[in-house]
C-alpha cells in the first residue's frame, strides 16, 4: 500500500518558484512585426475619418488601406502608416487623433512605445451626402492629450523611385553575365567540356587591335553613358506628396491628386459655382469653375478663393492659388 505524500508547505512552493525563475526556464516573449501591423491597422480604423479601401487584386498585392510598415527595435517601434480617408475632413485633427490612438493602442498591448509614426494619406473616398459638414466628426475637444510628452519623430518625406534604378539594373545584369562567363571559363580550364574560351580570345583580340574609325564613336558613347550614370546617381529624388502643417515637423503628407479633390469639393460649395476642376503642380493650384449666369465672374472668383484658401493654409508651403471662371 502506497504511503501518502507529505503536505507541501508555502515556503517550499516559494522556493521552487524562485529556483524556476533563476534557472531561466520561463523563456522570452517575442512580438512579431506582423502582430504590431494588425494592431496599428485596427487602431487606425477606430478613428473617425479613416476608411478601409480595397479592390481588385489589393488583397494579393498587399495594397489595401489602411496598411502599415513596422520596424521594431530593442524597446521601441517605428511605423509608416498608409491610410485612406473620407473627404472632406479636417486633416490636422484627423492626424492628431490618429497619432494618439495608434500610439496608445500599441503601447497598451505590446508595452513598447512608438518612437516614430509617419502618416501618409494614400487614398480618399467621398463621404455620403448626409454626413453633414466637414467639421462634424472632428472637434478640437475630441483630441486626447497624451499622458507623456511625445518625442518629435524624424521626418521621412515620401519621394519617387531613384533615377539610378535603371543604371543599377544594367550593372546588376552585367555583373551576372560576367559571373556566368567566368564560370564557363573555369569549366573549360578544368576540362569539363571543350570549347573556345571567350575571355582569353577577347584579350588576345584587344592586344592585336589597332586604331580604327569606330573607336571614336565608341569612346564618345562610353563617355556619355558614364555621365548619364553619374547624374542619375547624384540626382535627388523628387517629392511625390505635399507636407501638411501639423506641428513643427512635417509628418503627414498628401498626394497632389487628393489636394485637387479637396479644393474642387470646397470650390463647388461656393455660391454661383456649377462645376469645379482643380489641377496641382509644384508652385500653383489652379481651380477652374463654371459659374451660373446669375453671378458675376468677380464675385464667383472671390467666393472660390474664400472656400479654397483654408485648405491650402494647412500645407507646409502654400502654393499660389489661381481661379479661372468660365461662363
Amino acid at each position: 500500500m502506497a504511503e501518502p505524500s507529505p503536505p507541501v508547505s508555502a515556503a517550499g512552493v516559494d522556493q521552487a518558484a524562485a529556483d524556476y525563475d533563476a534557472s531561466g526556464l520561463r523563456g522570452e516573449l517575442e512580438i512579431k512585426e506582423r502582430a504590431i501591423v494588425k494592431i496599428a491597422v485596427a487602431a487606425a480604423l477606430q478613428v473617425p475619418g479613416v476608411v478601409k479601401q480595397s479592390g481588385g487584386l489589393s488583397r494579393l498585392t498587399g495594397r489595401e488601406l489602411p496598411r502599415a510598415d513596422v520596424s521594431t527595435g530593442a524597446d521601441a517601434v517605428a511605423i509608416n502608416l498608409y491610410i485612406a480617408m473620407g473627404w472632406p475632413c479636417r486633416l490636422d485633427i484627423l492626424s492628431r487623433r490618429l497619432r494618439s490612438e495608434v500610439s496608445r493602442r500599441i503601447e497598451d498591448l505590446t508595452g513598447m512605445p512608438v518612437c516614430e509614426l509617419n502618416i501618409v494619406v494614400a487614398g480618399t473616398e467621398s463621404a455620403p451626402d448626409d454626413d453633414g459638414s466637414p467639421e462634424t466628426p472632428y472637434s478640437d475637444d475630441d483630441s486626447r492629450a497624451p499622458d507623456e510628452p511625445i518625442v518629435p519623430p524624424r521626418p521621412h518625406t515620401p519621394r519617387a523611385t531613384p533615377a539610378a534604378v535603371p543604371a543599377a539594373i544594367i550593372i546588376a545584369i552585367a555583373a551576372l553575365g560576367l559571373a556566368l562567363v567566368s564560370a564557363r571559363e573555369l569549366l573549360i580550364l578544368r576540362g569539363t567540356f571543350a570549347n573556345a574560351p571567350w575571355i582569353r580570345n577577347t584579350v588576345e583580340w584587344l592586344g592585336r587591335l589597332h586604331w580604327s574609325e569606330w573607336i571614336v564613336p565608341a569612346a564618345v558613347s562610353a563617355i556619355v553613358l558614364g555621365v548619364v550614370f553619374i547624374v542619375a546617381a547624384v540626382k535627388p529624388r523628387p517629392r511625390t506628396h505635399l507636407p501638411l502643417r501639423v506641428g513643427d515637423t512635417p509628418t503627414v503628407w498628401l498626394r497632389p491628386t487628393d489636394l485637387a479633390r479637396h479644393c474642387s469639393s470646397h470650390a463647388h460649395t461656393a455660391p454661383g459655382v456649377q462645376s469645379a476642376h482643380t489641377t496641382v503642380d509644384r508652385k500653383h493650384v489652379t481651380v477652374r469653375v463654371v459659374r451660373s449666369e446669375a453671378f458675376s465672374a468677380g464675385d464667383v472668383a472671390i467666393s472660390v478663393r474664400e472656400a479654397v484658401e483654408p485648405t491650402l493654409s494647412l500645407l507646409g508651403t502654400a502654393p499660389e492659388l489661381r481661379v479661372q471662371v468660365k461662363p
